[in-house]
């Protein structure tokens, strides 16, 4: 399946920010470039806009602006490629004479919001990106040359590896408790920053009609390496602990107690679809990113915005991505089955 890898605020997944915005500006035109590039993905995406255009004479509102395609979009479809770079051994990265130019697709299903919509114009590739060996290293360069042929430009390293789950199960209990669960997972190779999530679907309705498919998704947040426990004895593995009550702390506000099922009212019924556990890896410049984005949401910084795009703002990076389906454990299913959350055997 193809994955739209795109981020304008991160969610391995994700993040969110909060910024001040001088909503009246005068002309400025600057390329904003966003892409997150997975070697695993059949398909990788890269966002290419502008910032709002206006004029000295006839400054702009951002909130109107920011709602018309044509002024974010460029009017024609840019000239953008990606250029391959190799290290053998350690020398410097030189060109291995791949290039990858970028079409473009549209996408029509982006939510209403303060953003125009539904229609998104992507720049894509679907060529094979390499992953690191032991001898051989990996970047990637972005060029995207604007109408006037001023070119923008920007480099990343390649997340390379395979970040692995050592768990076949989670443990949940709905009673209250201080007990904590782990997971183990593997780092890759030039990833910084993790974060790890976990979905639980299900499936509920009224007793003799259809039913509805539910999630609930949560995650323990993007954190560096060193902010997870490293496995005794281990190269490369790390520990995740987490609150065995979440799942039903989660279930709790979801199902609300008027629809919790009891046997004076036995009006709702529940089936469990699946459990996920989802972890993505991601590299330096996402980090730096995200931790300038943190800086900023706390008042702290006083540079400006952090970008690796020469030219232009935004971002170019990459990571990894896993997902893997898990079972419940015999406990979290007996809570499940035998208290009132109204879930039935199927």
């Amino acid at each position: 399946m193809k994955k739209l890898l795109i981020f304008i605020a991160l969610s391995l997944v994700l993040f969110s920010c909060s910024t001040d915005v001088d909503l009246y500006a005068d002309y400025k035109e600057i390329p904003v470039v966003y892409g997150l590039i997975e070697a695993k993905a059949d398909t990788n995406y890269v966002k290419i806009t502008r910032a709002f255009c206006g004029s000295n004479d006839n400054p702009i509102n951002a909130n109107e602006v920011a709602s018309d395609y044509e002024s974010s979009n460029y009017p024609c479809k840019l000239d953008a490629f990606i250029v391959e770079l190799k290290s053998i051994d350690g020398q410097l990265f030189t060109p291995t004479g791949r290039k990858f130019y970028l079409d473009t697709l549209t996408i029509h299903n982006k939510k209403p919001g303060l953003f125009y919509s539904p229609h998104q114009k992507l720049y894509f590739t679907s060529e094979h990106f390499n992953t690191n060996t032991e001898t051989e290293k990996y970047r990637y360069k972005l060029y995207v040359v604007k109408p006037d042929f001023d070119t923008v430009m920007a480099e990343t390293s390649i997340v390379s590896g395979d970040v692995t789950m050592g768990l076949s199960q989670v443990n949940f209990q709905a009673a209250p408790s201080s007990a904590v669960s782990s997971l183990i997972f593997s780092s890759a190779e030039e990833a910084v920053l993790y974060e790890i999530g976990m979905l639980f679907r299900y499936r509920e309705g009224h007793v003799g009609e259809p039913l509805t498919s539910k999630e609930l998704y949560w995650s323990y947040g993007p954190k560096p390496l060193t902010a997870y426990e490293k496995v005794e004895h281990t190269d490369n593995l790390y520990r995740l602990y987490y609150s065995v009550n979440t799942l039903f702390n989660l279930l709790e506000q979801a199902i609300g107690s008027d629809t919790v099922w009891d046997e004076n009212h036995p009006n709702v019924v529940r089936y469990i679809d699946n459990m996920t556990v989802f972890i993505a890896a991601a590299g330096e410049d996402f980090n730096n990113y995200y931790q300038f984005l943190q800086t900023t949401q706390n008042g702290l910084s006083l540079s400006s915005d952090y970008s690796n795009i020469d030219g232009g703002a935004g971002l170019f990076t990459s990571r990894l991505f896993e997902r893997k389906q898990v079972s419940l454990s015999s406990w979290t299913l007996y809570d499940l089955f035998n208290k009132p959350w109204g879930f039935k055997e199927q």
